[in-house]
């Protein structure tokens, strides 16, 4: 089984070299690196050049915005299984394709997705918000519930059937595209209770002043999925508010 692990970048010289070698260190051997560059100018891409012969594909270009860019990736790769690990951030361990990769396997399921962690961006080992997830329900879709997106990993075919990311939003489409997957019954989930991912704090949805943006972008597919309205979104800020008391608590 081959894994598509998908990376987009843009002026992100302090990290990629990181990613990259976090998907480099994989026990699971099997891995096409698909590395989509935005054009970058801080030198990026001085940085990937030397591992472009150990990389599935790579390309750098201009884009329209990430989904855009991902999309391009997702058109790209060649694998049974697709996943995304961003520039910013690195798998939980060095087994952890392996697991994903022997879940698919065993479970003969089209969609994974699991557990992952937000981490500071200058010391990983300080974690900054828990992202948990548990066996699904249709009904937790209503009350704000979606795993996080980077532990989300799909077969191929998920993508050429339901179609890729929607170009028009600029920072929810991975919330679109998980709803997307989440309410499709046909669609079989399952669930590795493992840490998958670590993520940098600061991408571009977790900046403070994106989230507003971000809110009114949720709300409105919210309504387009048929959910509960403002009350659905008010429980997915609620989760996350949540995240970030109990990670706190802990580390205190």
């Amino acid at each position: 089984m081959k894994v598509s692990i998908i990376t987009i970048v843009y002026n992100n010289a302090a990290f990629i070299e990181s990613c990259i070698k976090s998907v480099l260190s994989q026990s699971y051997t099997n891995i096409e690196h698909i590395v989509i560059d935005g054009g970058s100018t801080d030198g990026t891409l001085d940085i990937i050049k030397p591992f472009i012969p150990q990389l599935g594909y790579f390309l750098s270009e201009k884009d329209k915005g990430l989904y855009n860019a991902l999309n391009k990736g997702i058109k790209a790769a060649t694998g049974d299984v697709i996943g995304i690990l961003h520039s910013d951030d690195l798998f939980y361990e060095t087994t952890t394709v392996e697991k994903i990769a022997n879940s698919f396997k065993t479970s003969n399921t089209d969609l994974l997705y699991a557990n992952g962690m937000y981490v500071e961006r200058e010391n990983i080992k300080k974690v900054k918000r828990i992202y948990k997830s548990k066996p699904f329900k249709k009904k937790y879709l209503n009350f704000g519930w979606i795993p996080l997106h980077t532990t989300i990993y799909v077969k191929k075919e998920v993508f050429s059937t339901y179609g890729l990311y929607d170009e028009s939003y600029h920072i929810a489409s991975d919330y679109e595209i998980s709803l997307r997957w989440f309410q499709e019954e046909s669609i079989k989930k399952y669930f590795l209770k493992d840490w998958l991912v670590k993520m940098r704090l600061g991408g571009k949805s977790t900046t403070l002043k994106l989230q507003k943006k971000k809110s009114s972008e949720d709300l409105d597919i919210i309504k387009k999925k048929q959910l509960l309205g403002v009350f659905t979104l008010f429980f997915k800020i609620l989760r996350k508010v949540k995240q970030y008391l109990i990670t706190k608590i802990k580390n205190y």
